[in-house]
């Protein structure tokens, strides 16, 4: 049988002789044989359609593992499963035309000239779930301040009163002008201090901290870990915040797809927290322009991993006080098996009278 060279196959299925030998270490494309002496890689020219369907499914943005899965089919279940594939970049590519549509209408706005004044009105609630034996969550509502803390290890649940207790002071604190992001970053320095102060394994002890600070006409979020922001805008739901989680960074990478990320063993994970080890990281900071009629969502793992985005976006387009809503949230997670704690806070922009 006529063997072609990894060069020549290369050439003529249009791959290169690196992807080559890349997809033959994942087992995509092995080569017909390998030479035992030099290792130098043979290929049939019956290999060249898979290679093309490798190639051509590469170009579709297709995962890795995706793609072993339809090279391992039929060929009309094959195209059943490219056909699904492509329905959910569809779809995701809409979310992220609604999310990239939010973006410029929200770095585009005109700062108000009128004297319409705003404030929040908000609710917070945080339970133990249905498997968890004691709650390390802790949420919180203050007249600036709303946070949701996630502990884990032992020491969990001081850690995550901890750090929230640590940004309460911005209450009542003043707020100088043009520097919001700078005080709530110092504040997070206070928090990773307050967590180590109550921890006892900086590798095992430690919380999440998703938090902002109202300004009046503001929201400066804080965002360390898997806890979650959402913002719900004339009907539509935006993530605000992206997880730090290395499952979430192979998602990223395009290493995993979403089923896989979902049913992924170590999707908890976390690559930043705040620990006892007095490493503070780099928490994600940036400013949200308040419109009338906004509504915040803040809430940890044990909503947002059991209750789809699509359950989460019902109950706040539909029940209206933020007391009602936080406590659906909850109902919501524990109706789908409330195997984590579950904390969440609903805050509303809303219009007050002109002074």
């Amino acid at each position: 049988m006529d063997m072609l060279t990894i060069g020549a196959f290369a050439k003529a299925c249009r791959l290169s002789p690196k992807a080559l030998r890349l997809y033959d270490e994942l087992e995509l494309l092995r080569p017909a044989r390998v030479d035992p002496e030099t290792g130098y890689r043979y290929y049939a020219p019956e290999q060249l359609e898979q290679a093309r369907l490798v190639a051509w499914l590469r170009r579709l943005g297709m995962p890795l593992a995706w793609i072993r899965q339809v090279c391992a089919l039929e060929p009309a279940s094959a195209a059943a499963e490219i056909r699904a594939y492509w329905a959910r970049v569809e779809a995701e590519t809409a979310t992220r035309r609604d999310l990239a549509a939010f973006l410029v209408d929200h770095l585009s706005q005109v700062p108000r000239k009128d004297t319409t004044m705003l404030e929040l009105r908000y609710a917070a609630l945080s339970d133990t779930g249905l498997v968890r034996p004691a709650n390390q969550d802790t949420a919180y509502a203050g007249t600036r301040v709303l946070a949701v803390a996630d502990g884990f290890g032992p020491a969990g649940a001081p850690a995550s009163t901890a750090a929230v207790e640590a940004l309460k002071f911005l209450d009542t604190e003043p707020l100088p002008a043009g520097s919001v992001l700078n005080l709530l970053e110092d504040a997070v320095q206070g928090a990773t201090q307050a967590v180590q102060d109550v921890t006892r394994n900086p590798k095992e002890d430690g919380t999440t901290l998703t938090a902002m600070l109202w300004t009046g006409s503001q929201l400066a979020l804080v965002h360390i870990g898997d806890s979650r922001a959402y913002l719900l805008r004339d009907g539509a739901l935006f993530q605000i915040t992206h997880d730090h989680t290395m499952v979430q960074s192979m998602l990223d990478e395009g290493r995993l797809t979403l089923e896989e990320a979902m049913a992924h063993p170590q999707r908890a994970l976390l690559l930043k927290a705040l620990t006892g080890s007095g490493l503070a990281p780099a928490p994600d900071l940036r400013l949200h322009d308040a419109l009338p009629g906004d509504r915040y969502l803040l809430c940890s793992d044990g909503l947002s991993g059991v209750v789809p985005d699509a359950e989460i976006q019902s109950v706040l387009t539909t029940i209206p006080a933020p007391e009602q809503a936080v406590r659906a949230l909850v109902i919501a997670a524990n109706n789908n098996g409330g195997p984590d704690n579950v904390s969440c806070v609903v805050a509303d922009v809303v219009t007050t009278e002109s002074p």
